[in-house]
């Protein structure tokens, strides 16, 4: 009787959203003398010779199938037999032309306690009528149940039984090969790194291979990595037929499985099983996968700091990679957007890209914490806008040990409040002996008598991501957010708690979205506004005419004004 199997590791569809030694072993021969080794050897023989002796060694029969399609085994010849370390499976198949595959399914199950998985697969690739596959017997010494089984005539992805087999392994040794499926055979899948289907690590694992095959739109493998029920999966960009990637040993201390799976070339944005490996983490940190969107894949984002979130940091945290220049939209890609999230509280940091690269910090600044990042993109606007637009492409979190919540008094998003530029401006402007009002009403008087109103970029939405302190500073003119930011900055410079303040306004410049300051003085929240203590908009030209109305402005002057909220 024939029993049909469905191949279900090809099979294994995934839709994107988001044979080796290894040194590890148990007996390590690679220290022994040539005399050690053929006495092992011997020692070895003698032990086959033995359970061989203790073993029932009935001839193996095939299975009707066999008559079938004209198969026959080489090897094994019994049903029940000791080896050492390795048992080949050899045969012939008659009517090869005749099956919907070209590869024999071998199955191992170790009857008893594994190291990782207790069992394993081989698809030996059938050509010209033969096969041969030297099977290893991964977990040492024990015994195995051998499966060998055979492609349907009729449908693909189906398999028949040709023989079952038991085998007894005398070598200790615990080694595991790297196996590949069929369509990852097809699609030329190397890893390079490891050279072992099981391997020892500490936090990360080094992935590198190869897959010269691959074309296209699915230029990618995918990485699934499990351990206790948790499961993390990751798209990998190949470039030039390569892909390496550091992967994050997640879970914890115990060995964690990872899957890398080849594209399906038939089907948009599917994989296949490709190969499956076991890694054994010897460290016992616990960190939290990083949460790709698809647009990281898409705009060419390359991630490299950091590969896991959770980690702690004190006030700062860096983040450093690349862009693909191939990708769409590369060249128009000068910087990300960085929101951090914590507690209700958000905050917006822009890092810079030069030369397809990315590496800088951004604050942490509301605090000690948990916090939740997310990395943007800019999206790439075909006409100028009054507001910025980007697309996530990773979140994680972070952990921060800073004691104190310095949100109103750090640098932030175009308030370089630590650049020499601003900090020599407000050094002049300010002494020790003035009261903080006399400080803020200086920040002020200056902001508002040095920067003109820029009419043509707030009429054509000019606004760009690089707006800040020090650009209003070389232009000497811009609008309400450029004058929040530069007064921002001088008084940030001087020690002075200070904000973004965020609403509408609607006189003078018309009603339409406005910014301006507030600054801490003497424990209170004081309230200025220096775009509209510069001057007014008449006849569409902007017309100096400082004022000191609107710095501590009263009810009946603020009126015009409605507050939104702040912004960081």
């Amino acid at each position: 009787m024939k029993k049909r199997y469905i191949l279900m590791g090809s099979l294994m569809c995934l839709l994107l959203l988001g044979a080796c030694a290894n040194k590890s072993a148990s007996v390590d021969e690679s220290q022994s003398t040539p005399v050690q080794k053929q006495e092992q050897k011997e020692d070895y023989e003698a032990a086959i010779e033995k359970k061989n002796a203790e073993l029932e060694m009935t001839p193996l029969e095939l299975t009707s199938y066999s008559e079938e399609v004209g198969a026959t085994l080489i090897e094994p010849t019994h049903t029940n037999f000791a080896v050492n370390e390795f048992v080949t499976v050899e045969g012939t198949v008659e009517n090869q032309e005749q099956l919907q595959e070209n590869y024999v399914w071998i199955k191992i199950k170790f009857d008893g306690e594994a190291t990782s998985d207790d069992s394993m697969e081989y698809y030996a690739p059938i050509q010209d009528g033969k096969f041969k596959q030297d099977v290893r017997l991964f977990n040492g010494e024990g015994e195995y149940r051998v499966t060998v089984m055979l492609p349907s005539k009729d449908q693909k992805n189906y398999y028949y039984d040709l023989a079952k087999f038991t085998v007894f392994n005398v070598n200790p040794a615990m080694e595991r090969d790297l196996t590949y499926t069929p369509f990852a055979q097809e699609a030329g899948l190397s890893l390079q790194s490891p050279d072992s289907g099981y391997v020892k690590e500490s936090e990360i694992f080094k992935l590198k291979g190869n897959i010269p095959s691959i074309k296209g739109p699915n230029e990618a493998v995918m990485l699934e990595l499990k351990k206790d029920g948790e499961t993390w999966k990751h798209v990998l960009p190949v470039k030039n037929g390569k892909f390496a990637y550091d992967v994050p040993l997640f879970y914890g201390k115990g060995v964690h499985e990872l899957k890398v799976y080849v594209p399906d070339e038939e089907k948009n944005n599917y994989f296949q099983a490709g190969t499956v490996l076991y890694i054994d983490n010897e460290s016992e940190l616990i960190t939290e996968p990083i949460q790709y969107m698809t647009t990281y894949q898409e705009r060419g984002v390359n991630l490299t700091y950091p590969t896991a979130g959770g980690e702690e940091t004190n006030l700062t945290y860096r983040i450093k990679g690349t862009i693909d220049k191939d990708a769409p939209f590369a060249k128009e890609t000068t910087h990300l957007y960085i929101t951090t999230k914590k507690d209700g509280e958000e905050a917006l940091s822009v890092i810079p890209v030069k030369d397809y690269s990315f590496d800088d910090e951004f604050y942490l600044r509301f605090g000690p914490g948990t916090y939740e990042v997310i990395v943007s993109v800019p999206e790439i606007k075909e006409k100028n806008s009054s507001k910025f637009y980007y697309e996530y492409v990773a979140q994680f979190t972070v952990e921060s040990t800073g004691t104190k919540d310095q949100r109103d008094l750090l640098p932030s998003r175009g308030v370089q409040s630590d650049a020499p530029e601003i900090i020599a401006i407000a050094e002049e402007l300010i002494n020790d002996g003035m009261t903080e009002r006399e400080k803020a009403k200086a920040v002020y008087e200056f902001t508002a008598k040095s920067i003109a109103y820029d009419v043509q970029k707030q009429k054509n939405s000019e606004f760009e991501w690089d707006d800040s302190a020090l650009k209003v500073l070389e232009l000497e003119k811009g609008i309400c957010q450029d004058y929040t930011y530069l007064a921002l900055a001088l008084l940030r410079a001087s020690n002075m708690e200070a904000r973004y303040i965020a609403g509408t306004a609607g006189a003078g410049f018309n009603f339409s979205r406005h910014a301006w300051v507030e600054v801490k003085v003497d424990g209170e929240w004081l309230t200025m506004d220096p775009t509209w203590g510069a001057g007014y908009v008449q006849n569409g030209e902007f017309v100096a005419n400082y004022t000191e109305e609107y710095f501590e402005p009263d009810e009946e002057a603020f009126k015009t004004h409605s507050r939104h909220g702040v912004q960081y």
